[in-house]
């Protein structure tokens, strides 16, 4: 609901799956991706993001509530353009939209 009233034009899923096939044809400009999903982790979605013609350039940033520094390392690795940890502040959200 927030990114809707920040103006911005949401899909949303709730599985890796999901996710990659939803992003190949939405072809988002931002995907807020979880890392602990059922079935493909959102550090393999990532890869598979940054595969596809369609989605190799968005920003993919990770949503988490995994903030310890290995996760870093980690969603850099995979593919990840940033890490927010849960709880997010408003104030991240949009940082994160503008740029």
């Amino acid at each position: 609901m927030l990114l809707v009233e920040l103006g911005q034009t949401v899909q949303k899923v709730y599985d890796g799956e999901s996710a990659v096939h939803a992003a190949e044809a939405f072809q988002p400009q931002i995907v807020l991706l979880d890392l602990d999903m059922p079935g493909m982790n959102g550090f393999e979605v990532a890869r598979r993001l940054r595969e596809m013609p369609a989605t190799r350039e968005c920003r993919i940033i990770a949503h988490t509530g995994f903030g310890r520094p290995e996760y870093r390392t980690a969603t850099g690795d995979a593919g990840f353009d940033g890490v927010l940890t849960k709880p997010v502040p408003l104030s991240a959200w949009i940082t994160v939209l503008r740029t």
